[in-house]
């Protein structure tokens, strides 16, 4: 179809999987279905339940396409993820959870072999979340493996692959600090060859690229039409950058919030990723380097928050800033610009489900934000996506601390969006709002400040 309205998006977030059926030319999410993401124990190591996923997605596809109809399907995932395919295109083992960490001798020989952080603007991480590292494992794990793989696509093209049959990687993933590529250079590193697998990564593509359509199955089981276009497919945080990449001039940056709080700063000042503050460098839709920092921030506000989502009070937010309360990195210490630190509050914690609480969490997300915005050079207006969006204190604080203007996306959430302009790059773009509030703007920023100077 040439001009397609309706997009069904497959949204795999390491928290929740999603359908999204986005309307193009509105740019709206019409119906989102969602199913947890709860990591599997029942194999040689933890993995992806992607049969259940996969039921899940047919089944809302054909309710999508009775109630609404779809015209085509994207596909956006996390990343630190590929899939290892037989000869007959089935997994050659389960797909492992990138937060399974490994014993320090594993550890050790992977660094070994790691190409330099010059070239691959990808540090050092945790667990898997490089994915040559779990590659390194898996081989290590089953020595029958590598043979038994005759393909690897990374995550966003897992999918893809089950939906047309066709195997591909996309740039955006197999740049998504796998020390794989080289983002400068827009190659492969040497990586691939070390680990005996050159041969078998599938052909790279860039996103907007169409991957192909449905198999007669997939229209037999969900009601689409046998033509229906999928396209290759985007890394979720470079979904959310996508929009922004076709309307914004200028250096600006993009903040991804979810279980990752992911910045990514596009024309700003040169400067020298810090490997060990967790910065790195992303590849975007166009196959372009973009120096990008992240953290843990959803998984940090579910940590602090243990359930309770208190909206604070002005009379709450006036307490933590006068009393300059404050939660200090990290509380994900295995990731982030403050990896390796213990969190800890000051001058008390307050109690769990105050309002005071939320605030002082809020603002504490914001300034790890800016953080990583200023480690990556950013420079022009900060666009925020995601549920932190709608979050007033985070917003607020950021804006303070940055000292320049925090942009706001009316969608629900980016990756959607990003994804389904894959297939229509003139779609009539919203332009982000200012976000405002009324909190005492020289006290954020005296509370930045201070919050600044007792982080290290």
């Amino acid at each position: 179809m040439s001009d397609p309205r309706h997009i069904a998006v497959i949204d795999i977030g390491k928290t929740n999987a999603k359908l999204a059926l986005v309307d193009l030319p509105s740019l709206t999410e019409v119906a989102v279905l969602t199913r947890p993401n709860i990591v599997q124990t029942d194999a040689a190591w933890p993995h992806f339940d992607v049969d259940g996923h996969w039921e899940f997605l047919l089944s809302a596809l054909s309710q999508f396409h009775k109630e609404h109809g779809i015209d085509a399907i994207s596909v956006t995932t996390h990343g630190a993820c590929v899939a290892l395919l037989t000869r007959d295109g089935q997994l050659a083992a389960p797909i492992l959870d990138y937060e399974h960490t490994y014993s320090a001798e594993t550890v050790a020989d992977y660094e070994a072999i790691k190409p330099d952080f010059a070239g691959t603007g990808s540090p050092i991480l945790a667990g898997g979340l490089n994915v040559g590292a779990q590659l390194h494992w898996q081989f290590a794990q089953d020595p029958t493996l590598r043979a038994r793989t005759a393909q690897i696509v990374t995550y966003p093209q897992y999918w893809g692959h089950r939906l047309t049959g066709i195997a591909a990687t996309d740039v955006t993933s197999i740049g998504c600090h796998t020390d794989m590529w080289l983002p400068r250079d827009g190659r492969f590193s040497g990586l691939p060859a070390q680990l005996g697998i050159a041969d078998k990564i599938a052909p790279l593509h860039k996103p907007t690229d169409i991957l192909g359509t449905i198999l007669p199955q997939i229209a037999r089981r969900t009601g689409l039409p046998a033509d229906t276009k999928v396209s290759v497919g985007i890394h979720d945080s470079n979904a959310s950058l996508y929009p922004h990449l076709l309307t914004q001039d200028g250096a600006f940056s993009v903040v991804s919030t979810g279980t990752w709080v992911v910045t990514m700063s596009v024309g700003g000042t040169e400067v020298a990723l810090d490997a060990q503050r967790d910065t790195l460098m992303n590849v975007d839709a166009r196959g372009d380097p973009v120096p990008s920092a992240r953290f843990m921030g959803g998984r940090e506000y579910e940590v602090i928050q243990q359930g309770h989502k208190t909206t604070p009070t002005v009379n709450d937010v006036a307490r933590v800033l006068d009393a300059g309360m404050m939660l200090l990195p990290a509380v994900e210490p295995q990731s982030g610009p403050f990896a390796g630190q213990k969190m800890r509050w000051t001058p008390a914690e307050p109690e769990l489900g105050s309002g005071a609480r939320s605030a002082a969490l809020s603002f504490y997300l914001a300034l790890m934000t800016d953080t990583c915005l200023r480690l990556t050079g950013a420079q022009g207006p900060v666009i925020v996506e995601g549920p932190f969006a709608r979050n007033i204190e985070f917003t607020a604080m950021l804006a303070a601390s940055t000292e320049r203007k925090v942009l706001t996306s009316k969608a629900a959430t980016g990756t959607s969006i990003g994804a389904a302009l894959l297939f229509e790059r003139r779609a009539n773009l919203a332009k982000p709002v200012a976000a405002v509030s009324d909190h005492d703007v020289q006290k954020l920023c005296k509370y930045a400040e201070l919050w600044r100077s007792v982080a290290r």
